[in-house]
């Protein structure tokens, strides 16, 4: 089979970790070599983004300046990690890709689409995943699971509003795509939310194999 990427999207406190872990698993188990990555991060310059966008203590950097960082970190990890994967038939599979930055970027801090969308062109090379599982979960209920986690991050430090923009974006993305894109209900326990993750793989593996 050729090279696919596998992108899991969704907002604060909708278990994306634990869910990354499963599908790897699972994505391993039909004998596919797999790369999972995250974002930010990735790479090494993409780990240092990562450092400074998530740090609480940067509140002074502004909307335009995240966007850029956030892409900044994705081109590297484009050319470094998923256009080599994807050439060599390895699948990728990473915690968040572009639809983020339209959810948190775009949603969250007002970015223009059309800014994001050159931004894609040019930076991510327009990679879009094969597949996206979007972990759906309402504002209130992924924040509270968020604080149960730990100090919270810069993004997490956010008003209510602001999540509820990324959602309204997500959401969007996703009705408008709906090929692409598996919404999956997180607001129920972690087996019933890894197992739907699954079964939406399972599912994608067999219709590939088909091709």
């Amino acid at each position: 089979m050729s090279g696919v990427l596998i992108t899991l999207e969704g907002g604060e406190g909708a278990g994306k970790s634990t869910v990354v872990a499963a599908l790897a698993e699972r994505i391993e188990s039909f004998g596919i070599r797999l790369r999972v990555t995250r974002e930010p991060g990735g790479t090494a310059l993409g780990e240092a983004v990562r450092a400074i966008v998530l740090d609480p203590e940067q509140r002074s950097v502004c909307a335009e300046s995240e966007l850029l960082l956030m892409f900044a970190a994705r081109a590297q990890l484009v050319r470094e990690l998923i256009m080599p994967a994807l050439a060599a038939g390895e699948w990728v599979l990473s915690d968040r890709f572009t639809d983020a930055s339209y959810a948190y970027q775009g949603g969250g801090r007002g970015q223009p689409c059309e800014r994001i969308a050159e931004l894609e062109r040019w930076a991510a090379a327009s990679i879009r995943p094969d597949l996206t599982l979007l972990l759906d979960v309402p504002v209130a209920q992924g924040l509270a699971r968020a604080r149960d986690r730990g100090d919270a991050d810069r993004i997490e430090c956010e008003h209510a509003d602001f999540f509820e923009n990324v959602r309204a974006v997500y959401r969007a993305r996703a009705a408008a795509d709906p090929r692409r894109f598996c919404v999956i209900d997180a607001s129920r326990g972690v087996a019933s939310v890894r197992g739907d993750a699954l079964t939406a793989i399972d599912a994608f593996v067999a219709a590939r194999q088909t091709q």
